[in-house]
């Protein structure tokens, strides 16, 4: 190794904003089975193909369909 090094020269990593960031998600098993299956016949990972999805849906602004309950009255 050298004791110095020259960085004057340097540029910013042009792939810096496609790096990714490790999260802990918790998905249910038939959710996890199903892209397992599609990364299979894609011969993809799993994990880049569920990647792949999500990057698609916001790209798209695509919002998932949820119809929340309303609340019973009396309950707490």
């Amino acid at each position: 190794m050298r004791k110095e090094y020259d960085f004057s020269k340097a540029r910013k990593n042009p792939y810096a904003k496609r790096l990714k960031k490790s999260v802990t998600i918790r998905l249910d098993e038939p959710t996890v089975e199903y892209f397992r299956q599609l990364a299979e016949e894609a011969e993809l990972p799993y994990q880049t193909l569920i990647n792949l999805y999500l990057r698609d849906c916001a790209v798209s602004n695509r919002r998932p369909a949820v119809i929340w309950k309303e609340p019973r009255k009396g309950a707490a």
